[in-house]
Formats: C-alpha cells, sequence, structure tokens
C-alpha cells in the first residue's frame, strides 16, 4: 500500500524565535525586580569585598584617570608594594569586553550578573533540546540557587561571573559530543572565553572536573560503539576552543601565573618557628596548607541544606522576626530588638557563613527523579559530578580522601575554601532536574492501531502526528499505557524518596542540641543563658518550618506532574506551574540571604569618608610615605584608600611580606616599621566616644638611605633572624645565597644624601649625591619580575636586602636613580590576548554559521 507523504514547512521565523525572545524579557524582569531597590531607587548593593576591592584599587584607578588613562600595574596602596594584577589591571587585547558589555543588556552591576546567569542556564538547555517553557524553569533553577545570591552579597563578583556562564560550557560540550559537534564546539569556546576571562581560576577548575567526568563517560560510551576516532575529532575541536578561550584570557593567566611563585600560596622560605616550652611542635608546611585550604570544609550533615535551607541554621548574621522565641525573650528581659537584625542563626563548624548552599527542595525532588527517567549516560555523570562535589566541599571532614586529593590532584593545591566545591553541585543538580522535567512532559509518539481512522484534519505520518501534539501542548501519551504507569510509578517514588528525607530531617531535629561553636564565644560577651536558650529553639523552628514548606513544595509539584500525566493538565500548563513553584522556592530563599538589609542609600565611592585621622595625615604632602593602621591592619583596605598602608585587605599578599608579618611586624619591631617608611601611626580609640589618635614616627628611614654597612648572611632564616635587631638605619643584610654577586662591605661616607624627586606607583625617581661608592637601601618591596632599575639612564642591576627591601650598590658623584616597573609578562599576554580574541570571534562565527547549514541540511533530510 502506498503511503502518501505530507510536507510540513517549518514556521516562521518570528514564530520560533518569539518564544525566546519572551524568555529573555522574563530574564531582565526577574533581575531588575530581585534587585528593585538598585533599579528604582538607586541604591546600592552593600559589598564588603567590593568596598575592600575599591579602596586597594583607587591609586592605580585615580592615577589612570589623571594621566591619559595610563594604569599603572604596581600599587603602593597596600602591603608596602605589590602588583596590581589580581586587584586592578586591564588587558586592551581582551576584545571580550565588549562581548560581555552586549551581553549583559546595559544593566548595572549585580543585576546583570543575575540576568545573565538566568540567559546561559536557558541556553544550556535550548542547547540540549528542552522546550522553551521548561528550559526557563530549568535557567530558573540555575540563576536563582541561593549561593549565587549569597555571593554577591559578599562582594564576589568574579566568582559569580564565571558561574553565569559556566552553563555555556557545558551545553557546548554536550551538544559537541552528542549531536551539532560545529554547533557545540562554537558554543564551548564562546562559554569558556567568557569563564576563564571572569578571572576565577577555582570556579573554572570545578568546571573543569565536571567536563572530565563526562569527557570520561562519554569516552565509554564511544568505544561501546565503535566510534573512538569520531570522539577523538569531537575533542579535538574542543580542544582547540579551549585553546583559543585560554588565550583570549592569557595575560591575566600568565601575569597571575608568575605573580604566584612569590605569593603566600607558594611556600614559605623559612623553617618553621621552634615551639614555646610547653606547646606542641608547629604543623609541617604541608599540613599548613592543608589547614589553610580546608579552613572552610562542608559539614558532611550540612550538605543536607541541598535540601532544607535551614538545616544548619542558615547564615551567622540572621534577621529574626517579632514572632521568634529570641524577640519575646527579648521582651521579657526588657531588652532592645536591634540584635534581632543579625543573629547568629547558623550553627555549624564554618567561622561564618553568609548563607547555605540550597540548590531548592523542588530541585532535589526533580533530581532524584531524573535518576529514574533521564538516559543513563547524563544521569550517571551528573550523579558522579554531585557525589564528587560534596567530597570535596567536605574537606577535613572526609580527611582520608581529601588528603589524598589535595596531594595529587594537579593544581588542587593551590585553591581555599574548598566548600566551594559544591558549586559542582549547584551546576549539576538543577541540570539533572531540568532534564527530568523534560522527558516527564515531553510528547511522545502514540501508538495508533492498523486500519484505525483519524480525526479530519489530523496529520497520518507519526512524525508530523508527534508534532501537531507537541505543538498543541497535549498529552501525547496514552493515559493508562503501560509506559504512563511506569512514569507515573517513578514519580511517586521520587516523590516519596524525597519525602521521605525530608521527614527524616524533621525527626532528626528533635535529638539535635542546636549548640553552635558561637555560643561559647556569646557567653563570654554577657549573653544570658536564657537568650542563648531562645537562640536554639529559633535554630529549630527554622529548621522545622523549613521541612514542612518543603513538603507543601514537593507535593504541588508533584501534583502538577501527577496531572499532567493522567491528562488532566496541559503540557504548558504543569510546567507553567513548576516554574511558578520553583521561582517560589527560591526567590523567597534567597531573601533570606540577600534582601533589603543588604541595600544602602550611599555608593561604595561616598562609603569612603576620610576620618579626622585620615584628614590629618592628608596634610604631609610630601611625595610618599606609609601609615600603619593598629586596627585590624592587614584586614582593612579602607586605609589603602587614602594612604600608601603597610597594611590592607587582599588573599594573596607577597609570601616574604605575609612572612615579615608574622614574625616581625606582629611583634611590633619599629626597625622594621622604619625600614618600611611607617610615618603615621594611627591608634584606635581606646574608649566609646573616642576618636582614633595619630602618632607622627621620628625613626622612619624615608624613602631611601645609604647604609654605613651590608652584612652577609647565608639563607633567609638568617635573615629573617638578623631583622630582630638590626638598626636597619645604618646596616643593610643580604642573603649571598641568593645573591652571590653581592659583597659585604662597610662605608665611611656619612655625608651622602638622596632623595626621592619624582613619584608615580609604577615609576621611582631618585638624585642622590656621594663622596664615595656606597650601597643605597629603598624603602620599596623588592619584586624583579618586572622592576628594572636604571643610573642615568642604563639599566643596572639591583637587590634585595633585608628580607624584602631593594638595594643598589652605587658610583660616587652626583646621580640620578630610575625605577620602572614594566613587567614582559603584560606585553606578551596583551599581544597573545588580542590575537585569540580576534581567532575566538573567527572561529566561533565560522563554526556556528557552518554548524547551522548542517543542521538545515539534516533537518530536510530528516
Amino acid at each position: 500500500m502506498a503511503v502518501s507523504s505530507v510536507s510540513n514547512p517549518p514556521a516562521p521565523l518570528w514564530q520560533r524565535v518569539w518564544p525566546h525572545v519572551l524568555a529573555v524579557l522574563f530574564f531582565v524582569v526577574l533581575a531588575m525586580a530581585y534587585f528593585a531597590p538598585i533599579v528604582f531607587e538607586h541604591q546600592t548593593l552593600a559589598q564588603h569585598d567590593i568596598a575592600q576591592f575599591q579602596g586597594g584599587a583607587h591609586e592605580v584607578q585615580e592615577w589612570a584617570k589623571t594621566h591619559d588613562g595610563h594604569e599603572p600595574l604596581w600599587t603602593n596602596s597596600m602591603f608596602s608594594g605589590m602588583p596590581t594584577y589580581l586587584i586592578s589591571v586591564h588587558f586592551p587585547g581582551d576584545l571580550f569586553l565588549y562581548v560581555q558589555k552586549a551581553v549583559t543588556l546595559g544593566l548595572p552591576g549585580v543585576v546583570s550578573n543575575l540576568f545573565v546567569a538566568l540567559l546561559c542556564g536557558y541556553v544550556l538547555l535550548v542547547a540540549l533540546g528542552v522546550r522553551p517553557l521548561v528550559a526557563v524553569a530549568g535557567a530558573v533553577a540555575l540563576g536563582f540557587s541561593s549561593y549565587n545570591l549569597a555571593i554577591l552579597a559578599a562582594g564576589h563578583n568574579t566568582k559569580s561571573w564565571a558561574l553565569a556562564y559556566a552553563p555555556l560550557v557545558l551545553g557546548g560540550l554536550m551538544l559537541t559530543l552528542r549531536r551539532n559537534r560545529w554547533l557545540g564546539a562554537a558554543l564551548f569556546t564562546l562559554g569558556l572565553t567568557l569563564n576563564v576571562r571572569a578571572n576565577h581560576p577555582q570556579i573554572t577548575y570545578y568546571l573543569g572536573l565536571l567536563v572530565v567526568i563526562y569527557g570520561i563517560i562519554e569516552l565509554v560510551a564511544f568505544a561501546r560503539r565503535g566510534r573512538l576516532a569520531d570522539y577523538f575529532g569531537r575533542v579535538a575541536l574542543l580542544a582547540v576552543g579551549a585553546a583559543l578561550a585560554i588565550g583570549v584570557s592569557f595575560g591575566r593567566l600568565y601575569t597571575t601565573y608568575e605573580y604566584s611563585k612569590f605569593s603566600n600560596r607558594s611556600p614559605s622560605e623559612l623553617k618553621a618557628l621552634p615551639p614555646a616550652p610547653g606547646q606542641p611542635a608547629a604543623p609541617s608546611a604541608k599540613q599548613q596548607d592543608r589547614d589553610y585550604a580546608f579552613a572552610y570544609s562542608y559539614g558532611i550533615g550540612e550538605s543536607m541544606t541541598l535540601l532544607v535551607p535551614n538545616f544548619y541554621g542558615g547564615s551567622s548574621a540572621m534577621p529574626l522576626g517579632p514572632n521568634s522565641n529570641m524577640a519575646r525573650e527579648l521582651n521579657n528581659l526588657g531588652a532592645g530588638t536591634e540584635m534581632l537584625d543579625a543573629l547568629p542563626t547558623y550553627w555549624g563548624d564554618q567561622s561564618y557563613v553568609a548563607g547555605p548552599v540550597y540548590v531548592g527542595v523542588i530541585v532535589c525532588f526533580l533530581f532524584v527523579l531524573g535518576l529514574f527517567v533521564v538516559d543513563k549516560q547524563t544521569r550517571y555523570w551528573l550523579l558522579a559530578g554531585t557525589i564528587v562535589s560534596l567530597v570535596l566541599a567536605w574537606g577535613k571532614n572526609f580527611e582520608t580522601v581529601n588528603n589524598l586529593i589535595f596531594d595529587y590532584l594537579p593544581g588542587y593545591r593551590s585553591f581555599r575554601a574548598v566548600s566551594m566545591g559544591l558549586v559542582m553541585a549547584q551546576l549539576a543538580m538543577p541540570l539533572l532536574a531540568a532534564l527530568a522535567l523534560s522527558r516527564i512532559l515531553r510528547p511522545r509518539e502514540v501508538p495508533v492501531p492498523l486500519g484505525a481512522a483519524a480525526p479530519v484534519g489530523t496529520p497520518t505520518h507519526p512524525a508530523l502526528a508527534k508534532a501537531a501534539r507537541a505543538a498543541a501542548g497535549a498529552p501525547t501519551e496514552v493515559v493508562g499505557s503501560p509506559e504512563n504507569q511506569h512514569r507515573t510509578r517513578q514519580l511517586l517514588y521520587a516523590g516519596a524518596l524525597v519525602a521521605g528525607f525530608l521527614v527524616l530531617a524533621w525527626l532528626a531535629s528533635f535529638s539535635f542540641d542546636f549548640n553552635g561553636p558561637q555560643d561559647a564565644q556569646l557567653t563570654q560577651a554577657g549573653y544570658p543563658p536564657q537568650l542563648l536558650s531562645a537562640l536554639r529553639a529559633d535554630r529549630a523552628d527554622l529548621l522545622r518550618n523549613d521541612v514542612w514548606r518543603g513538603l507543601l513544595l514537593v507535593g504541588l509539584t508533584l501534583g502538577a506532574l501527577y496531572g499532567y500525566l493522567k491528562g488532566k493538565l496541559d503540557a504548558r500548563v504543569a510546567a507553567g506551574i513548576v516554574v511558578a513553584l520553583t521561582l517560589f522556592d527560591l526567590w523567597t530563599a534567597d531573601k533570606r540571604y540577600l534582601g533589603a538589609r543588604n541595600f544602602q542609600t550611599e555608593t561604595i565611592a561616598e562609603s569612603f569618608q576620610p576620618s579626622p585621622a585620615d584628614q590629618q595625615i592628608l596634610q604631609d604632602k610630601d611625595l610618599s610615605y606609609r601609615v600603619l593602621n593598629l586596627s585590624n591592619p592587614f584586614n582593612e583596605a579602607n586605609t589603602s584608600y587614602f594612604h600608601k598602608s603597610i597594611g590592607g585587605y587582599h588573599g594573596a599578599k607577597l609570601r616574604r611580606y605575609q612572612d615579615l608579618i608574622e614574625r616581625q611586624i606582629a611583634n611590633n619591631n619599629t626597625g622594621v616599621l622604619n625600614m618600611l617608611n611607617a610615618r603615621y601611626v594611627v591608634v584606635p580609640p581606646q574608649k566609646q566616644g573616642e576618636t582614633a589618635q595619630v602618632q607622627r614616627n621620628p625613626g622612619a628611614n624615608g624613602n631611601a638611605w645609604f647604609v654605613r654597612e651590608l652584612r652577609a648572611v647565608q639563607n633567609p632564616d638568617q635573615e629573617m633572624a638578623a631583622l630582630s635587631n638590626l638598626a636597619t638605619r645604618r646596616v643593610a643584610m643580604v642573603d649571598v645565597s641568593k645573591f652571590p654577586q653581592v659583597k659585604p662591605a662597610t662605608y665611611t661616607d656619612s655625608a651622602a644624601t638622596i632623595a626621592l624627586t619624582s613619584y608615580a606607583p609604577d615609576a621611582l625617581t631618585y638624585r642622590y649625591s656621594a663622596a664615595q661608592p656606597g650601597t643605597v637601601v629603598f624603602s620599596e618591596i623588592y619584586y624583579a619580575d618586572g622592576w628594572q632599575a636604571y643610573l642615568d639612564g642604563q639599566p643596572v642591576p639591583h637587590f634585595r636586602v633585608d628580607f624584602v627591601l631593594r638595594a643598589m650598590q652605587v658610583p660616587a658623584g652626583a646621580h640620578e636613580i630610575k625605577f620602572e616597573f614594566k613587567p614582559k609578562e603584560y606585553a606578551i599576554g596583551n599581544t597573545v590576548s588580542l590575537a585569540s580574541s580576534i581567532g575566538v570571534l573567527l572561529a566561533v562565527v565560522a563554526a556556528g554559521v557552518y554548524g547551522f547549514r548542517q543542521k538545515e541540511r539534516e533537518d530536510i533530510e530528516a
């Protein structure tokens, strides 16, 4: 019997594009609504780390404004001087700055962070063939995961950008290996370029682990099908894309790599100090590195926050309402309720958390459902990624495994805060959840008995009939069929499992004492026992209330999907319900950790107002001197905003400077402070109502000086030990194991003079006069990788003395000395970035065009 074929012309372009346009507009509305105080009330988000960044970057930013855009690569505003590679530096060759601006649609600050996270999650799912409304649900799950909002509240913007672009990488990866290699490679390259240039290597590293796990699973699958050549061909495309993507950020990566050799992420050259009498020996350098990395380790039980956000109390500074136990107890005591704005409801082992990692109770339910209904390769990959994520985040709480990982996994020991490993689960769980939702709501071909008549107007070809039913959004699986019943059972199993976990969490809460490590500090601070009891009761209530909330949301979601499978609900209605419930779940949870209290009316720049102490110091118009603020000097950058600071705020100081802090400055060694030219010391107020006082240090050595003696030491330990009792104005110490060409010497010319005549952050000029040759010590941090000294315009060598300072042996007479910071890494990196930017743009366009044409041919043939 002949079968007539019926052509089904594709829908007009506007019909195919319109759902995506609506989705993008929806994401814009969501981002603007969440950050309404910024968009509509012109407020700013109080981000601690961004404020500290502004303090550290202020010198170079202001210099660029007044010097034709020249941005110095060195700043003297923090830690007596350091490169700006990890503070504020731009690479003109990186053309993807303009791509970033285009993608963000001109939205302000953190609003654009959230919008891009939603957009990239949507692109990932659409690339995998998920229908638009289901893709919106997945995008909401990916974008509103609580960690995304908590890190924005803390000011970890680069981390947020790296996470936002990660879904593009995963979408390109899966598309390359499973469907259209050219479109996939284009998307992968674009996503990785934007992810890497966000400049958060730790997030990119975790993303790389997900990529590797997927690659291994796909390798096995290709091998079983006898298609290894095809696999490696596709992987080769991805490798080329990765090389180009890394090339765009080569300048940042290269300078950061070089700096890492000298930063406190590298081992100290000093031997561990002997223990004090009666004290245990200091841990080994390897153990210290582990302790540093594992300081923020997620508790094994704390992993329940993925399902129940307040399982461990939520945040270290959580607001409680007027109906809380604390509020009632404060009223009973006749005390004010101001403390209700920020209470330590978190009772886990981490020293501070801005909020839990909560992916959503609906996401957890759909993730479990995905373990039943999604194809094996995908679910094995995402399950493995989630398990690896948890293991890494547990850190010291799963020491046996994590010590091995820390010691042997390449590159892993360079990072800290291993709790960040949960970002892998934050990507994997919503992805599997969205694919599960797509699988449940996906129209399926319905078998038609032979000879059965179809309704008038219904296409007779099975593929066309399927398309028609999909377009109508109606259930296409026969209600009551074996497959439908199987899907229903899987749905109910997943719901029962998640509900069971929630009930167990509720039951377990009655065995917890809700006593946190912070409680001892509260007792010492004078908290009465009844307040602590009320706080613990609130912790219990927070957990139990979230359990009931979770049960309700899971029940509603299960009901919507059950209604679809039973033919009671249209697919679009069911998907819309899931979108609404997921958004409600995550939005309301996120607002606990980034809500109205996080916004302020003043801008970050306005928050930097000079104190009376700052104003007093700023009256000194000398070219360069330093300030030591004794109020938490090495964890604040407010001083750096106004002055050249001995302290600062940065996670990657120079290693030698960190050693100097720990062994000399912390012991109030005035000789060391003098050699760092600490002209002013800011003493914090001693009593309430007092203001900080400024003390001028008459012993400061100045910008440079001739020493009377240059002594030799044999190693860094001797050099550091000598500083403990060194008259730094008269004597300098050189480590001849590092500078064998420098010989000890004594000098008798006490009339030699030197003065700083010109200052720029990256260029210093001095004039000196001396009757005899001598050695000059400069109160500037030695950093050979970029600083070049010149004597009367000719390059000359310089060396390190006193563990951290620059020195130079100079001839007699009147001469000019100049130091310039021009690291070759920056010039090389910028050139590579420019070439790679052009290469990526051309490759993405070419691969995209070729891939679309290939897809059109395949569609026509199909």
